[in-house]
């Protein structure tokens, strides 16, 4: 089966290097990826698959479906596909939405003789909003009985964890008034702003070691002989579980009602960006997915990596089993959102490394479809998950 997979990689090899390289030629932001999901979808239908554009109403969301005739399990590969401003896709999304759109259109190769179905998702705007995020709070992966997908980088990672996240808005609201001749007759939102700062900071004391908490004043005043009335602070707060995340998050809410009382101002609480739950990474999935990887060649598969931040991804992982793991383009260190970066997805060892990771996507469905202990024990481990 191994030469098998290997083969129809290869075949499909100059498609997928014209696909990733029209993505990188044509940057597009997050949930503006008209090309690049068209190219995806066009690729795609070529191969057979059914496809629902716009899908949940999204408008370069797509799920792109291929259906053995024998019963199986629902194999889905992720695709991202949005750049980042200015500099193109310094994350490399391109290469990581045609390593999945390749794994899916190999797999849909094979699955008629053992069964199941193979979902291509296209997943916009990671960068920012999270398409994710409304595509999981939507129903898109409940029927799904895994998803991978695996990210470029500078070496081969195993899958990991991320961080659950939570962007909260403070506006604080109070009065103006001439800052030297009468002072007293304003209320100062900026000193309610300063106050929620100087609170969390003290917060921070008291929370775990792998929470954060960071923020910017995002409006403070016009004028200095002005009191402002108006002062809005943003803050991304984040934890390794959604538990502690909600417990954090009245933390900091409550820093910023106290500084709201002691400077007597009003006080609104908003969301300004989805949150992101923790990424928990299925690690019987990842172990077969990183044995398959040996058996295409890769040896040196590193842990997965420390991460703090926060990704879009985690929200499916809490809904289905799933592996983020990552793939190697590079054989020196490089820096992600760069762009150097993205010129080394062009290149040939990046090249190696997709066509690599497509096999052992590949490999590791056809083991779950095969093998029923082995899907087993990755729905066992997915009910037993500390959420």
């Amino acid at each position: 089966m191994i030469k098998k997979v290997s083969n129809l990689v290869e075949d499909m090899h100059d498609e997928l290097v014209v696909l990733s390289e029209y993505i990188l030629d044509h940057p597009e932001l997050g949930n503006e990826e008209i090309k690049a999901c068209k190219a995806h979808v066009h690729l795609l239908k070529k191969y057979g698959f059914t496809i629902e554009e716009n899908y949940l109403g999204i408008k370069t969301a797509f799920r792109a479906e291929f259906k053995s005739s024998k019963q199986g399990p629902s194999i889905a590969y992720l695709a991202e596909y949005d750049a980042l401003p200015e500099i193109g896709h310094g994350c490399g999304h391109n290469i990581l939405g045609t390593t999945s759109t390749g794994a899916g259109i190999v797999l849909s190769k094979i699955i008629s003789d053992i069964g199941g179905k193979v979902v291509v998702f296209g997943t916009p705007a990671e960068e920012t909003c999270g398409g994710k995020v409304d595509m999981a709070n939507q129903g898109a992966f409940d029927d799904i009985a895994l998803a991978m997908m695996v990210h470029p980088a500078d070496h081969h990672y195993k899958s990991g964890k991320s961080l659950a996240m939570e962007a909260l808005q403070f506006t604080f609201n109070g009065k103006t008034a001439h800052a030297a001749a009468c002072p007293e007759e304003g209320v100062n939102a900026l000193d309610a702003v300063i106050n929620t700062f100087n609170t969390i900071n003290a917060l921070r004391e008291h929370i775990k070691s792998d929470a954060r908490i960071h923020g910017i004043i995002k409006e403070g005043g016009r004028a200095a002989n002005i009191v402002p009335d108006l002062a809005i602070a943003q803050f991304y707060v984040r934890a390794t579980t959604k538990t502690y995340l909600t417990e954090l998050v009245e933390k900091v809410k409550n820093c910023a009602k106290g500084a709201s009382l002691a400077t007597g101002t009003t006080l609104e609480i908003i969301n300004y960006e989805y949150s992101y739950d923790n990424l928990i990474s299925n690690y019987t999935l990842s172990e077969a997915y990183c044995k398959n990887l040996k058996s295409m060649g890769i040896e040196n598969i590193q842990e997965a990596k420390d991460s703090y931040g926060s990704l879009d991804a985690g929200n499916v992982s809490h809904i289905c089993p799933t592996i983020h793991p990552y793939f190697g383009i590079s054989d020196a260190p490089i820096v992600a959102h760069s762009k150097e970066f993205a010129q080394a997805t062009r290149k040939p060892l990046a090249y190696d490394g997709m066509k690599k990771t497509i096999g052992a996507l590949v490999l590791t469905a056809i083991d779950v479809i095969q093998d029923k202990d082995l899907l087993h024990n990755i729905q066992e481990e997915f009910e037993c998950i500390e959420k």
